[in-house]
């Protein structure tokens, strides 16, 4: 065995405490890095067989009605492949229990092509049980979601008003569909308040009058198609069947959902670890640098008995590289547990078919090639010192530091402080470039608490202004068909309803400035309290009596602001274009909409006096009676029920979001622990022979210790504030990077969060103290103060 390769070893072995803590930080950004982009392969390629084997369409669009006869028309659009139909609409269910009602979307499902093994696009997948027969009973099928939050089984019955009537639904099996990974209304995915039903399309024809025609079609396209083209002639020939635009598979709900989920996984993966791994180079970098100032005589022995500086430096290098080798491995492993855990909590939510974890090989030759490059820039600046020095230069102690007055001396404060105090300000300022990277790394680690935290305060600022700024009321519900404004008299004469008002939504198309996009247009009352319009940061906003106002979202992409003039072109009924001026943009959270006052609403729209939706107010105490009066109401054909929507919500974040802030502070408490151990090892080393110098004169342990840990107390203290202005930087760029189209969150930090992360640090700080203090406590006067450097 070489003397180099002795020497690495015992070198490692002198630094194993060091180097371990090193190790840690390199695994957890290697574990962020591997485990995150893992799992996203893993639900990519499992996403993409999905959609594959399933044929998800990939062109959509909805309509009030049009004729099956248009079909062959369709079918006929350049680039178009396939063409599937379907009539779908929501509906109330009745789950035998004293609940509120749940809302289901029924769609017709062709019985005859199914059994003829003809599936065409977005083809079902069954999970459970059987395929729905035709006959007199009404057979169905519900997304297996659904079922499982719900209970369902095969062979249970409930109870839905199909446009009007009461009917048995018996439940035969449950499947998965690419088109309804997720199931929404358009707001969060609640699978315990909203289902999907496929029941025979004859049965579903027959009870909503649609026989001969569809409210849905889906196309998928040869490989070559232009999808803008497809979409452009599909509206062309919808136009007058009330169609609602058509849209692209990157616009279907559930789809976009999965994206976002994927793209939120890429950001993760790629900025925590990062900054693990800018961390983990600086301590390299301080770690080595103090190695080779320690081994000069050796460096200069190396070189006069041969050894050139490529060898010598390459033995550097090589320590480097074994510390951040060891933490590759242990990321790798860490990335094992995390990626499966992860993968078997995304399991849970998109229900692939088939979902198994694979690390990609590509990602561990990242991750050793990253964690190498880290480590040899970490390295370099000891390697050209190593290469700069010359044998006889190696051979003498390091030029002494140039001492001086310190800042507090020459600013006429020293007779303030102590002895003690100015060394420690004359220590710090000898080295301030290592003190400005040691306060930056711990601020780091206070950013990476806040990073993983704020998403709670978050989230609980949208609880707290869509549920109950925006939606004061307790209960929204759905009318089959539009019905006349005096409908709140009937409403509050239901049981419990204390108040009650209407509101009105309506697909629209605007156009701005050459741009145009499909939306929703909600009318409501300039005085509304149960529903109402609320700017983020503004409060509640009064709607005009002329006019519309834009979300920021949608203004945004419209390039609107007040003043102008968009064209709004309603969708259905009598499709009426007008112009509208554009009075206020408002900060909302959810969509792109604009919203007016409902009476201008109705005269713009020139349909009539009327509305399709209501908020309700309900007395607590008679929640009961309230919903048997509500299942009995064939008029009412979808509920939102707020306070059961609003825990499940919360439980469903409160799980994601804890956990995912749980590991986040690990990381944190991992990484600051690992900064400042290092700090003050690396400190005590170089101040060894001082420190023992002032126990020999007779200063106490603890009074050396403060010498020391006060050092590193002012470096905590420095990073607190800035690690809390980083944390809020660091949140407002994860929040613009995961953006999407749909939403526009705040950045809500509270000051608990603040105050955690500080506590966090300041007791991270204290586990360093402690085991720097047990070093302190155990230094051999004899043996350091044999040799001077």
């Amino acid at each position: 065995m070489k003397a180099l390769h002795i020497k690495l070893g015992r070198d490692f072995k002198r630094l194993l405490a060091q180097a371990l803590t090193i190790a840690v930080v390199v695994a957890i950004g290697v574990a962020g890095f591997v485990g995150m982009f893992a799992v996203h392969d893993s639900l990519l390629k499992a996403r993409d067989h999905f959609y594959r084997d399933n044929h998800l369409a990939d062109v959509f669009a909805q309509v009030k009605r049009a004729p099956r006869t248009l079909v062959p028309q369709l079918e006929a659009i350049e680039g178009v492949q396939s063409v599937k139909t379907e009539v779908a609409f929501d509906a109330q269910i009745d789950m035998d229990d004293t609940g509120p009602p749940v809302t289901g979307r029924f769609i017709g499902l062709d019985l005859m092509a199914l059994h003829a093994g003809q599936t065409g696009l977005n083809r079902l997948t069954l999970t459970r049980g059987r395929w729905p027969e035709p006959g007199h009973t009404l057979e169905a099928l519900v997304n297996d979601r659904f079922a499982s939050a719900r209970g369902l089984q095969p062979g249970d019955q409930v109870w839905a008003v199909l446009n009007g009537q009461r009917q048995a639904v018996h439940l035969v099996g449950t499947a998965v569909s690419p088109e309804y990974v997720f199931a929404s209304q358009g707001g969060a995915p609640d699978d315990t308040r909203y289902g999907i039903w496929w029941i025979d399309h004859t049965r579903m024809a027959q009870a909503f009058d649609m026989e001969g025609a569809f409210n849905q079609v889906a196309f998928g396209l040869d490989p070559q198609a232009s999808t803008d083209r497809v979409i452009h002639a599909v509206d062309a020939l919808l136009h007058r069947y009330g169609s609602l635009g058509a849209y692209d598979r990157d616009q279907q709900l559930s789809a976009m959902i999965v994206r976002d989920e994927l793209s939120q996984l890429q950001v993760m993966g790629t900025v925590l670890p990062a900054i693990f791994m800018a961390v983990a180079m600086f301590v390299l970098n301080v770690v080595i640098n103090r190695q080779v100032t320690t081994q000069r005589s050796q460096i200069a022995a190396l070189k006069a008995l041969g050894y050139d500086n490529r060898a010598i430096a390459w033995h550097y290098l090589q320590l480097s590289l074994s510390i951040a080798g060891l933490g590759v491995l242990l990321g790798l492993l860490l990335s094992l547990w995390m990626g499966q855990a992860m993968l078997s909590l995304y399991d849970e939510v998109f229900r692939f078919n088939a979902l198994a974890y694979q690390t990609p090989p590509w990602l561990i030759g990242g991750s050793i090639l990253i964690a190498s490059l880290a480590a040899a820039i970490g390295a370099w600046s000891a390697i050209r010192a190593i290469v700069q020095l010359s044998p006889a230069q190696a051979m003498q102690p390091p030029t002494p530091p140039v001492y001086r007055a310190s800042w507090a001396e020459r600013l006429g404060w020293g007779p303030h402080f102590s002895t003690a105090g100015l060394m420690v300000i004359r220590q710090l300022e000898r080295r301030p470039w290592r003190a400005a990277l040691t306060v930056s790394g711990m601020a780091m680690a206070v950013a990476l608490q806040i990073s993983g935290a704020f998403w709670l305060d978050t989230i609980h600022h949208i609880v707290d202004t869509q549920f109950r700024r925006v939606q004061t009321a307790d209960v929204l519900v759905n009318f089959q068909r539009p019905v006349a404004l005096d409908v709140v008299e009937d409403l509050r004469r239901l049981p419990g309803v204390m108040d009650a008002e209407v509101y009105r939504m309506e697909p629209v198309q605007v156009r701005l400035h050459g741009q145009q996009t499909h939306t929703v247009l909600m009318g409501l009352h300039p005085e509304a309290r149960l529903l109402r319009l609320v700017d983020t940061w503004e409060g509640p906003v009064n709607l005009p009596a002329e006019g519309v106002v834009l979300s920021a979202l949608l203004a945004r992409e419209l390039k609107a602001s007040p003043g102008d003039e968009v064209q709004v072109a309603f969708r259905l009924w009598n499709q009426r274009e007008v112009t509208l001026p554009v009075t206020a943009v408002v900060q909302t959270m959810f969509g792109k909409q604009l919203f007016m006052s409902l009476e201008a609403m109705n005269r713009s729209a020139g349909d009539g006096s009327g509305a399709a939706d209501a908020a309700l107010q309900v007395d607590a105490t008679q929640l009961p009676a309230f919903w048997e009066a509500i299942k009995s109401a064939p008029a009412i054909n979808a509920v939102f029920d707020k306070s059961a929507s609003l825990a499940q919500f919360q439980a469903n974040t409160a799980r994601t979001m804890g956990i995912f802030s749980a590991i986040l502070t690990l990381f944190a408490v991992a990484m600051a622990v690992g900064i400042m151990y290092n700090a003050a090892r690396i400190t005590l080393s170089e101040r060894a022979w001082e420190l023992a110098s002032l126990r020999v004169l007779g200063m106490t342990r603890t009074e050396v210790s403060v010498l020391l840990l006060a050092e590193l107390a002012i470096l905590v203290l420095l990073a607190l504030p800035l690690g809390a202005l980083a944390g809020w930087g660091l949140a407002h760029g994860l929040m613009t990077l995961m953006a999407s189209e749909a939403i526009d969150f705040p950045v809500v930090i509270h000051t608990a969060t603040y105050a955690n992360a500080w506590l966090i640090m300041l007791g991270a700080a204290l586990v360093s103290a402690l085991l720097v203090r047990r070093q302190i406590d155990q230094l051999d006067l004899i043996a350091v103060l044999k040799v001077r450097e």
